[in-house]
């Protein structure tokens, strides 16, 4: 298997690390089946392929994220480079954070389920109804492009479906597949790029035909372009592949542009039997990765990236607004002034923990709050089948239902009365993909009550049931939950995102973690808080207070986000407000059930409910406070944010705010003292704001972050990262740096940091036996000495061979039992010869030390034998000079 060393900063050297068959310093652990150290390389090799998705895969020690690794072609083995040493727990293998490498005991839910409730009324307006117009549909291909970063070009292929007659220029509809297998041949899936010969392109970006010809029939022109350039090669990237996609989004939209205008003699036949798109009412439609790359081409095309992205032309389109379906979002670095919808699938077996949510959650504060978005929890959908050619029975290529089944699970396994059918999915996707092009582009508030929390339906849709909440639009914020906010009564500020259980809102070792409440990088995040409530009898009052006064003058209710425990039922509270002079109004009850759920879903999702506002007996231009009083026995309820709502949709009024973009440098680490170097952290545009950058220290493992303010002009961010020096030999060690915006910014190129090279020579090993030669039952060894000590682990293993000229060979009956079972999983009986089995003997050289011992115990038997042999082939991990030898040592009969 060829190995390919990552590029991506976020990757730690662990230090203790057990392989298997190698002799580790006392207390280390031994990691899990499956893991193995090759060179300087940390790899996972699977029992069977991982079907090619979009949630990064990461591995993790314990509670600490260690990096992304690379996937090999065929998906099955994964390799993450270790730069340095560290301490380190439990191996584990994670997407999303859903365990791959084992069954996940972090958290059972409820095993009763609670009935399929009613349908939600009917709203004024079903935008899954076609249109008046016929559609006529066609492809192109153009000249592929080259992008930076992709060492291979990429595709400009799409399919276009239009309307026919439809008068005057029409808004156009753009829609981005998502990280899936590139090729195909027969049963077969890889996901290289360009595909290996026999191997077919998988046409990923056919699979949104249906909506497509929804939204064509309803007068828009819609064209789905082809990613399979960009998901081949993503892994060696960054950002996984956030710019690439946007660039890609970004070269068609400038062709589409050309086509509008001059260059309409040039465009392809099925582009000039369309209308002519309107440029000015661009819609963006992104699944999974796609969805964080119309989301970053939204980006892009207000506060472009600096430097070459891939496309540095003239911006000639306006983006009205995106729908993302099952997104990732590895940066939280949403788009905040360009009005969104995110689709959560509630039995997303993908991008499991439904980070999509931070494409409303993110925007909070950052910008003026004006645009709407809006977070759709599909109950029973996956992840795939919203596109057809990844749903089995529809698809060209090999397909697969993403939620696995095994064992059968009462909420998402197919035939339960919430799992949706592939075609009852598809038709609900292209109905909300349709409401969010109706309140987006066509500015139609009718279909806005599908989007905003109010809960109601579209019938098109049925029989899938979908909740919605937003933040944003017409809302005055209320009480969104930061430093300033105090508690009382059963009322505990916490925070979102941390490893400190007594500060979160919840175990962050329980899992599925509410979506809510998902980590930036695996980082803890002293920025984001909610309030959470438990009670042990009726009536006991959880009270939140704002830092200061607000007016909710104005607003017509009073709206909340609310998560309630999954699978419970009749969860009622109470409402009511104070304002700063102490007069208290009730405002009604609230009442909601938890979203069905196993231990296989995310379902801890924040639910909208609202309560209508007083016109008298307080003064609602100084609110002070908000209390819920519970009125069950006992429970629990977390509250996310509370807003003075409206109907409506103001103008977003989409600004370019100033955007930090953080770099990548190098350094050589010298032989003494301390270097301290600037990471370079771009800002480009004008305006003041804050961001936040979290550094990895020098262990690679814990994190310090620092709140940094832009001032207007400003054009680097100074960034002091503290180099040691020393003479002793090591790998590149990496340091990485994350931003994330807070408020008044954006957070392009969100992660960058240092490589700092090694610049002293590598040392030599030499192997020299201590007892070559023993008799029944004594203990084999070889001295293993470096000329040099060195800063990391020095891994050393010997390989059974064969020995030379067919001499008699030690067998599995010759060796202490225990320490075979130990190095190699195997037992003694049947005897065989040690080349037989997969044996390694090993030993570690710890960082700092200079000597360590290969040792093979053996023991005595009644049998006659003549003199046995065993043969080593000697190799370190790293490879240091001179460490490829052989060795051999013999075992004779007790005298």
């Amino acid at each position: 298997m060829r190995l390919l060393r990552t590029v991506v900063p976020a990757i730690l050297l662990i230090a203790g690390l057990a392989v298997p068959g190698w002799a580790q310093p006392a207390g280390a652990p031994q990691p899990p089946p499956g893991w193995r150290v090759e060179g300087s390389q940390l790899v996972w090799t699977a029992p069977e392929q991982i079907p090619m998705g979009d949630a990064a895969i990461e591995f993790w020690s314990g509670d600490r994220l260690l990096g992304l690794p690379i996937p090999s072609d065929d998906h099955r083995t994964f390799t993450l480079s270790l730069p340095q040493s560290a301490d380190f727990g439990d191996l584990q293998v994670r997407a999303a954070g859903r365990r791959l490498d084992g069954k996940d005991q972090r958290r059972p839910q409820a095993s009763q389920l609670p009935p399929v409730p009613a349908p939600l009324q009917a709203a004024g307006v079903d935008p899954g109804t076609p249109g008046p117009f016929q559609t006529t549909k066609g492809e192109y291909t153009l000249d592929s492009i080259g992008l930076p970063g992709y060492p291979q070009p990429i595709e400009m292929q799409a399919v276009v479906v239009a309307p026919k007659g439809a008068p005057g220029k029409r808004p156009l509809a753009l829609f981005l597949h998502g990280r899936h297998s590139t090729c195909y041949s027969g049963p077969q899936s890889r996901g290289a790029w360009p595909c290996p010969e026999g191997f077919k392109p998988i046409p990923s970006y056919r699979g949104y035909l249906q909506a497509q010809e929804l939204l064509a029939s309803q007068g828009y022109v819609t064209v789905s372009i082809s990613a399979n350039g960009i998901n081949g090669q993503d892994a060696r990237v960054l950002d996984a592949g956030a710019q690439g996609r946007s660039s890609l989004i970004r070269h068609h939209l400038a062709d589409w542009a050309d086509w509008a205008g001059a260059g309409r003699g040039s465009a392809p036949d099925i582009v000039k039997a369309a209308p002519v798109a309107d440029l000015s009412n661009v819609f963006l439609v992104g699944h999974s990765r796609g969805g964080e790359g119309t989301n970053r081409a939204a980006m892009d095309s207000i506060s472009p990236p600096p430097g070459d992205s891939g496309y540095n032309g003239p911006v000639r389109w306006k983006i009205r607004g995106n729908l993302m379906i099952g997104p990732t979002i590895f940066g939280h670095n949403p788009a905040p002034d360009v009005p969104s919808a995110t689709i959560l699938p509630g039995c997303d077996g993908d991008v499991f923990d439904l980070q999509g949510q931070m494409y409303l959650d993110a925007t909070r504060g950052v910008s003026r709050g004006a645009a709407l978005h809006s977070a759709l929890y599909f109950v029973g959908a996956n992840h795939n089948f919203f596109n057809t050619e990844w749903t089995p029975g529809q698809a060209e290529a090999p397909a697969n239902d993403d939620f696995f089944s095994d064992p059968p699970d009462p909420v998402c396994s197919p035939g339960t009365p919430t799992r949706l059918t592939a075609q009852q999915q598809q038709t609900a996707g292209a109905t909300y993909i349709a409401t969010a092009a109706r309140v987006f582009v066509a500015g139609d508030n009718r279909a806005l009550p599908l989007l905003d929390g109010s809960g109601v339906r579209a019938p098109s849709a049925d029989p899938a049931r979908v909740l919605a909440h937003a933040v944003g639009g017409a809302r005055t914020p209320f009480v969104v939950p930061d430093n300033a906010t105090t508690t009382s009564g059963t009322a505990r500020k916490c925070l979102q995102a941390t490893s400190d259980a007594a500060a979160a809102c919840t175990d962050p070792n329980l899992f599925p973690l509410p979506p809510s409440f998902n980590m930036f990088r695996g980082l803890t995040d002293p920025d984001r808080f909610a309030v959470t409530a438990q009670w042990s009898a009726a009536g006991q009052a959880a009270v939140v207070k704002p830092g200061s006064a607000v007016s909710l003058a104005g607003s017509r209710d009073l709206a909340m986000r609310l998560i309630v425990p999954s699978n419970s039922t009749a969860n009622r509270f109470d409402v009511a407000i104070t304002d700063t002079r102490g007069r208290r109004v009730s405002l009604g009850s609230v009442s909601l059930d938890g979203l069905p759920a196993s231990d296989r879903t995310t379902a801890l999702w924040a639910q909208e409910v609202r309560v209508p506002l007083p016109f008298h007996g307080i003064d609602l231009r100084q609110v002070a406070s908000l209390e819920l009083i519970p009125q069950s026995a006992s429970g629990q309820v977390w509250l996310v944010d509370a807003y003075g709502w409206n109907h409506g949709t103001p103008d977003p009024q989409p600004v370019a705010l100033p955007r930090v973009d953080v770099g990548m440098t190098s350094v050589k680490e010298g032989d003494s003292g301390t270097t301290t170097l600037q990471v370079p952290v771009q800002v480009t545009g004008n305006g003041a704001g804050t961001v936040r950058l979290f550094l990895r220290n020098e262990d690679g493992i814990s994190t310090t972050s620092r709140l940094v303010t832009i001032q207007p002009g400003q054009q680097t961010i100074e960034i002091p990262i503290e180099i040691v020096g020393n003479t002793r030999w090591n790998s590149d060690v990496q340091r990485a740096l994350y931003a994330k915006a807070v408020q008044g910014t954006l957070a392009g190129s969100y992660a960058g940091g240092v490589t700092v090279l090694n610049d002293d020579p590598m040392p030599t090993v030499t192997i020299t036996p201590v007892a070559g030669n023993v008799a029944e039952g004594g203990v084999l060894k070889w001295r293993v000495t470096l000329s040099a000590a060195i800063d990391l682990n020095l891994y050393v293993q010997g390989r059974a061979l064969e020995p030379a000229d067919g001499a008699p060979e030690l067998s599995t009956t010759d060796v202490d039992p225990g320490w075979l079972r130990e190095n190699t999983g195997e037992e003694p009986l049947p005897s065989r010869p040690l080349s037989d089995i997969p044996l390694f003997v090993g030993v570690t050289i710890p960082r700092g030390e200079v000597s360590a011992e290969l040792s093979i115990p053996t023991i005595a038997d009644t049998e006659a034998e003549p003199v046995e042999q065993v043969r080593l082939a000697v190799t370190t991990s790293p490879r240091i000079t001179g460490a490829n030898q052989e060795v051999t040592g013999s075992v004779t009969e007790q005298s």
